[in-house]
């Protein structure tokens, strides 16, 4: 639900959750199991009783809490990552099954030839350096700051999304990201977003406490090591240099929170603009080499990062530069270089920054690249082979019902305004569901993909995909256009499109389950849908209407009420604490929890309208296969990592969203001195 996880090119994406697919590439960290509120940690096993209003997550999880562990190349593991685990393993089988067909089309041949290229870790060894010693002699080539300007634009790449929370990240210097203006729905516009660090956020760079230190510390060694491996002289120093420069641009950097301001980030500028407000840039010469000189407005999501980018290169050390690019180029691409390099990646990707304690299988990474080079390539293979029609018309059927409970909520709010509501109803009216696969599917035919040239393959792949977007600019919107490939485990929310994706992969058990009892269906897969449409009602996706155009549409007392209302959930939120020295950010994580209590009660509202929503054990079977959707576990390192840098709360904190809904309290019998209760007045009610 929200940004989420993938590679995702598209649109504002609020999407389910952080980390629900466990294949590298198509990955990030997933959310994990941490203490009850206020509560030591402990060893749960399923013979110990845990009543659901002390730990409703244990109570619902114990089992799978005590006998699972997280495999040795994962930062956490769940629900989501078996089901990924799963389907990548089948996707895998199929893509080999397509290398042996001599029938196989030609669209399908790219991905068969791009898979086994990456599988061929004997030719990649055997070629070293060669495929990216053009990149950095090119580097090394720079001599002066016109012509570090043109390399920084030359880098661009559409590889961001606003929002999305593992997705959001750029090594380039600048993400790029093209979708409708926020105020212009009729026309799309590139965005400029920060980039350019090595570390996950600025909060690495700039927390002043002995872990972070530590990091910092291992960071620089790791781009020391990757320059010494490319054969560079005083590499220490060069680290170092490079690292400092990196350190600059962190404090340029809009916190998480910020970033999540959709109003903070509402600044259209003019191509004439930038040398007013942002000077030391040749900015036209900058926007040439990144194929952008011919657009008049740029939606500019991160000011202060682009002026201070732009301060930073006005007194440029040129060297110190170069060493920057080499070193991000050979991170970037680690994976198809000679094994030393990929290795000493992890080392530090993997090892020091989420505890994972072993690098995932060659075959789950090729699948990663693939799936990142050509996903709806790959998903298309996957939906004819793997989803049947049946389940795409049942699943239909209950986003129907889902959504018309939705409706009779907003119906039925005795703070809102008539003419709120009736903005409201008309977004959720007008919302573009769509379930298993995109109605037109992207087109990969002038994508050269060459048999045994994985690094070629790779950088010819960026080069395709941004060029793809690029020709958005020339195209009005298409509201239809799919944001997540139908391969991925995971589920989005798109405000600029007044849209919503649920990518066949997530549509099988154990959140939906063709044969299953509705109670596990509306509380697994109802609830994710619940959570995706009421991202449209969210502190983010309620600034936009109908259209998808940011605006204010709330009367000011409706809007009042639920800042007010938020501002509870966010205090509630901001109690949990996984570590003693670690809570979740309630404001960080606002968007997710409203999406999620709202999402649940719009669920169970639909469910109990279904001929099993009347059964005597119908609301503990409903809330307990929520729960179970949300069952994970994770790594200190990932853990630490997630809280920080994740729109999420932890797996853990999603499932005791229940404390809000009253029809949890009677299904369980929760009572006034248990750890999850909560007096009736101080239950958030929103929606």
């Amino acid at each position: 639900m929200k940004t989420r996880w993938t590679p995702t090119k598209t649109a504002i994406v609020l999407a389910l959750c952080a980390g629900a697919v466990a294949t590298p590439g198509f990955a990030a960290a997933q959310t994990g199991v941490a203490p009850p509120v206020e509560k030591p940690a402990a060893t749960k096993t399923p013979a110990m009783t845990v009543l659901p209003g002390e730990d409703f997550f244990t109570y619902a999880n114990g089992d799978w809490l005590a006998k699972t562990e997280i495999p040795a190349d994962r930062g956490s593991w769940s629900a989501m990552g078996a089901l990924a685990e799963d389907t990548n393993t089948r996707i895998a089988k199929m893509i080999e099954d397509v290398g042996a067909d001599k029938n196989a089309s030609a669209e399908a041949r790219k991905v068969a030839d791009f898979y086994a290229s990456y599988m061929d870790e004997a030719g990649i060894e055997k070629r070293g350096l060669a495929p990216i010693k053009p990149m950095l002699t090119s580097i090394a080539g720079i001599k002066d700051k016109a012509a570090l300007v043109r390399a920084l634009g030359g880098s661009i790449r559409a590889d961001v999304d606003p929002l999305n929370s593992t997705n959001f990240f750029t090594e380039n210097l600048f993400g790029l990201w093209v979708a409708q203006g926020l105020t212009e729905p009729s026309r799309n516009l590139p965005y400029l977003l920060q980039g350019g660090l090595g570390l996950p956020d600025r909060a690495y760079y700039l927390e002043n406490n002995a872990r972070m230190a530590e990091l910092r510390t291992k960071y620089q060694q790791h781009i020391a090591a990757m320059l010494k491996l490319a054969g560079m002289d005083r590499s220490d120093e060069r680290a170092a240099r490079v690292f400092e420069l990196e350190l600059a641009l962190a404090q340029t950097h809009a916190t998480r929170e910020d970033s999540a301001n959709i109003q903070k980030s509402n600044n259209v500028w003019t191509m004439k603009e930038f040398a007013a407000k942002a000077p030391g840039i040749d900015w036209k010469a900058f926007f040439k080499a990144a194929g952008l000189d011919k657009q008049e407005r740029f939606q500019v999501y991160h000011p202060t990062a682009i002026t201070g980018a732009a301060r930073l290169l006005a007194d440029a050390d040129v060297a110190t530069w170069r060493d920057y690019l080499a070193f991000h180029k050979l991170n970037q691409y680690a994976s198809l270089l000679p094994k030393a390099i990929s290795d000493q990646r992890f080392e530090f990707t993997g090892k020091t920054l989420s505890g994972t304690p072993q690098q995932s299988a060659r075959w789950k990474r090729a699948l990663g690249a693939t799936n990142n080079a050509m996903d709806e390539a790959v998903g298309k293979i996957y939906v004819a082979k793997y989803f049947p029609a049946e389940n795409k018309a049942r699943v239909q059927a209950m986003v129907a019902n889902i959504i018309d409970a939705f409706s009779r909520r907003i119906e039925k709010l005795d703070w809102m305004a008539p003419a709120t509501r009736a903005q409201a109803q008309a977004k959720v009216k007008g919302m573009y569901v769509g379930i298993g696969y995109p109605e037109k599917w992207k087109s990969y035919e002038g994508l050269n993909i060459v048999a045994g040239d994985a690094f070629g393959n790779t950088v010819r792949a960026e080069e395709f995909h941004y060029k793809q977007e690029l020709a958005k600019l020339g195209r009005k919107p298409e509201r239809t256009e799919w944001a997540m490939p139908p391969q991925l485990v995971n589920a989005v929310n798109l405000p600029l499109q007044n849209a919503m994706n649920f990518p066949a992969a997530i549509l099988q058990p154990p959140f939906f389950d063709p044969k299953g009892s509705d109670a596990a269906n509306y509380g697994a897969i109802g609830s994710i849908i619940g959570h995706e449409i009421s991202h449209s009602f969210d502190d983010q996706g309620a600034q936009f209407d109908a259209q998808g155009r940011l605006r204010d549409w709330w009367t000011k007392e409706d809007l009042a009420h639920f800042k007010t209302a938020s501002n509870k959930l966010v205090e509630q939120y901001g109690t949990y604490k996984p570590f003693p020295d670690l809570a979740v950010n309630g404001q960080l994580t606002l968007s997710e929890n409203l999406a999620d209590l709202a999402g649940v009660a719009a669920a169970y509202d639909a469910f109990k309208t279904t001929p099993s929503g009347k059964t005597p054990d119908a609301d503990r079977q409903f809330f307990t296969g929520f729960a179970q959707g949300w069952r994970s576990k994770a790594r200190e390192a990932s853990l630490r990592r997630a809280v920080l840098t994740d729109g999420h709360a932890p797996s853990q904190y999603r499932t005791y969203i229940v404390r809000n809904l009253d029809a949890w309290y009677s299904a369980f019998d929760v009572k006034p001195g248990q750890a999850l209760y909560l007096a009736p007045q101080d239950r958030v009610k929103i929606w």
